[in-house]
């Protein structure tokens, strides 16, 4: 099986399983932080809605620097979904015609010209592609909790879907 076909079974789930927790987001708490240092959580939602967007990057792309990227925001609460249904649709066109051998190749993150990291695009796609959403939705999900607001169940029944 080509690797594109294994990452997109995993996209699929892991975007179900942030689309149920965007859902949740509440729009009256959309400038909520649960610590003075921490972002907002619009911030917060906004950041793991557009994080598909940089798994197109990567695909579509050799490197990406950072100084030079306009990277997408959500402003409001009412852009949430459709910037997340949007940004995840580009990224799955994008999997669907990545080959075996370009996931071989080296990738590069760059900020000023100065190189942050290098490694395979397999290595990237998986680390900051899809391992960056999940744990960002993770600080969502605390985020929520903290709110009161109901948490999904994702790998498994969540306190608050003991029955789902």
């Amino acid at each position: 099986m080509p690797i594109n076909e294994l990452l997109l079974h995993e996209f699929d789930r892991e975007m179900s399983s942030t689309r149920k927790t965007l859902e949740r987001v509440p729009a009256e708490k959309w400038d909520w932080k649960p610590h003075e240092r921490s972002g907002s959580l619009g911030w917060m939602a906004g950041h793991v809605a557009t994080l598909t967007g940089f798994a197109t990057a990567i695909i579509k792309n050799p490197e990406l620097e950072l100084a030079s990227t306009d990277i997408p925001k959500v402003e409001k609460h009412a852009d949430l979904l459709s910037t997340f249904e949007k940004l995840g649709l580009e990224t799955r066109a994008a999997l669907t015609g990545v080959t075996d051998q370009q996931l071989q190749h080296i990738w590069t993150l760059k900020r000023n010209g100065n190189v942050i990291f290098s490694m395979p695009r397999y290595d990237v796609l998986r680390v900051m592609g899809l391992n960056h959403i999940v744990h960002h939705r993770g600080q969502l999900t605390m985020y929520l909790r903290q709110l009161n607001v109901p948490v999904p169940a994702l790998y498994g029944p969540s306190a608050d879907e003991k029955n789902v």
